[in-house]
C-alpha cells in the first residue's frame, strides 16, 4: 500500500494565468480510501494526474512536492493505476481481452497468471462480452468498464479513479461500485476517488476531502433540492422524424418525432445504441437502415434531403450536437475562438462564456480544461449557432451541483423558447427535472 503526501503542491498549466490548484497540503495514509470532492474546475483531476506522475514538466509549472511512499510520484508510476474520465484515452488494443492483458504484459507478469487475472477483472466489472470483443464496437460506458478492468487487473498499490461510473447506466454503475467495494477488500491498495455525486461514493471511502475554493452549493451532498422544469405548454411542430431507424449492433428499431418546445430524454443501458441514435438525429452519420427526415419547418427546401447530406454550415444552424466525448468536437486553441468559429457575434460568445462559467477560461486551450469544463464548452459551441434542435449526449457529465442546476435552467429556457431538445442520458435527476417525454432503448 502507498502513503500519499502533497507538500505545498501547486500546478499551473502552460499558457494559463490562474493556477489549477495551489498551496495544497494533504496526507493520505496506507490503505485509506479518500474521496476528492469539489466544484468543477477545482483541480481534482489535476491532483490525480500528479499522483500518477503524468504532469509533464514542459506542460506547466509545479510548486511543492507530490510523494508516494516518500518518493516523487513520477518514480512510482509502476505501482499506480489510474482510470481517466475519458476511457478512450487508455484503450490501446483492438480486442477487449488483449487490452486488459496489455498492462500485465508490460509489467512482466508471468504468462500463466495473465489470462486468469484478465478474466477475473472483466467479471468483476460486469463486462458483458468475451475477450474477443472489438473495442471499437463498444459504447462509451462499455469502454469505461473495460478501462476499469484493465487497471484492476494490475492490482496497483495506489488506485486512482476519476469519475469511474460517470458514463455508465445506473445498473452498470451500481455493479461497478459493488465490484470496487469487493476488490478493495482483497486489494492491498490506497484509493483516491474523484466523484461529484458524493452519496454514491460514500460506501467506498473512509473520508472526504473538498478541493479548492468550492462553495457549499457546488457539492452534491445527500438530500439536495433540484429544480423542476418540465414544459408548461404542449409540444409544437415536428422538426425531425426517425422512421424504422435501426441502430447498429442492437435489436432496436426507432420511430420517433422531435418537436419544438419539448425535451425528449433517451434512456437505456450501455450498448443500446443511444449515442448512435444521437449521431443519426444530429445529421452526423448516415443510417444503415431506415432514415431521419426533416420537415420544412426546420429545413425549408433542404427537407427533401436527409440531414446527413446538408452542408455543414446549414446543419449547424439547424441541429446542434454535443458529443459524448467533448474533446472530439474541439478544433481551435482557445475557448473563445472555439465559440466564435461558426461566426457567432461577440456578444453571443460573451453571454455563453458567462452563463456557463467559462469566462475566466476564455484564452485557455480547450484540451487543458477539466472534464466538466470541457462538457460545458461543448454545450456552448452547440448553442453558439442558435440551432432549432439540440441533440446532447450526456450533457450533465462532470458537473458539480451548481453548474448542473445552471445547465438545467439554461436548457429549460431554450426549450421554453421553442427549441427541441434530445437528451441522451444516464442521469435520472436530469430526466426528473427536465424530461418531458422519454424514449427507452433496450
Amino acid at each position: 500500500m502507498s502513503t500519499v503526501v502533497f507538500e505545498g503542491f501547486g500546478w499551473q498549466h502552460a499558457g494559463r494565468k490562474a493556477w489549477a490548484v495551489r498551496h495544497l497540503d494533504l496526507r493520505i495514509e496506507h490503505g485509506e480510501r479518500v474521496l476528492l470532492a469539489g466544484a468543477s474546475g477545482a483541480g481534482k483531476s489535476t491532483l490525480l494526474a500528479a499522483l500518477a506522475g503524468l504532469l509533464a514538466e514542459d506542460s506547466g509549472e509545479q510548486e511543492g512536492r507530490v510523494l508516494v511512499d516518500g518518493r516523487p510520484a513520477r518514480e512510482m508510476r509502476g505501482e499506480t493505476g489510474i482510470v481517466f474520465q475519458d476511457p478512450q484515452t487508455q484503450l490501446v488494443m483492438s480486442r477487449a481481452g488483449d487490452d486488459v492483458a496489455f498492462g500485465l504484459e508490460n509489467r512482466g507478469v508471468p504468462a500463466a497468471e495473465i489470462w486468469p487475472r484478465v478474466d477475473a477483472a472483466l467479471a468483476a466489472v460486469g463486462f458483458p462480452y468475451g475477450r474477443d470483443r472489438d473495442t471499437a464496437a463498444l459504447s462509451g460506458g462499455e469502454q469505461q468498464r473495460l478501462a476499469i478492468a484493465g487497471v484492476l487487473a494490475l492490482r496497483p498499490s495506489l488506485l486512482l479513479l476519476d469519475e469511474p461510473t460517470a458514463n455508465l447506466d445506473p445498473l452498470g454503475a451500481q455493479l461497478v461500485r459493488t465490484a470496487l467495494g469487493k476488490v478493495l477488500q482483497d486489494l492491498d491498495a490506497t484509493m483516491v476517488l474523484v466523484e461529484h455525486r458524493v452519496a454514491d461514493a460514500l460506501p467506498l471511502v473512509d473520508r472526504t476531502v473538498t478541493v479548492g475554493d468550492s462553495p457549499a452549493d457546488a457539492v452534491w451532498a445527500p438530500g439536495v433540492s433540484l429544480p423542476s422544469r418540465q414544459a408548461v405548454s404542449a409540444a409544437g411542430d415536428v422538426l425531425l422524424r426517425a422512421s424504422a431507424l435501426t441502430l447498429r449492433n442492437t435489436a432496436n428499431v426507432v420511430n420517433v418525432n422531435i418537436r419544438t418546445g419539448e425535451a425528449l430524454a433517451v434512456l437505456g443501458p450501455n450498448g443500446a445504441g443511444k449515442s448512435t441514435l444521437a449521431q443519426h438525429l444530429g445529421g452526423l452519420t448516415k443510417p444503415a437502415s431506415g432514415g431521419v427526415a426533416a420537415t420544412r419547418a426546420l429545413a425549408g427546401d433542404d427537407a427533401a434531403k436527409p440531414p446527413h447530406r446538408w452542408r455543414a454550415a446549414r446543419l449547424a444552424r439547424r441541429i446542434g450536437s454535443v458529443f459524448q466525448n467533448p474533446e472530439h468536437q474541439f478544433v481551435t486553441d482557445t475557448v473563445r475562438t472555439e465559440l466564435a468559429l461558426g461566426g457567432a457575434p461577440a456578444a453571443t460568445v460573451d453571454d455563453l462564456l458567462d452563463r456557463l462559467r467559462l469566462a475566466h477560461l476564455a484564452l485557455a486551450n480547450p484540451y487543458t480544461l477539466s472534464g466538466g469544463e470541457q462538457r460545458r464548452l461543448s454545450v456552448a459551441t452547440a448553442l453558439a449557432a442558435a440551432p432549432s434542435v439540440l441533440v446532447l449526449d450526456e450533457p450533465t457529465f462532470g458537473q458539480d451541483l451548481r453548474t448542473w442546476r445552471e445547465l438545467v435552467v439554461l436548457l429549460a429556457d431554450l426549450r421554453d423558447e421553442g427549441r427541441a431538445l434530445v437528451l441522451v442520458t444516464h442521469d435520472p435527476q436530469l430526466v426528473s427535472s427536465l424530461g418531458d417525454r422519454t424514449l427507452e432503448l433496450t
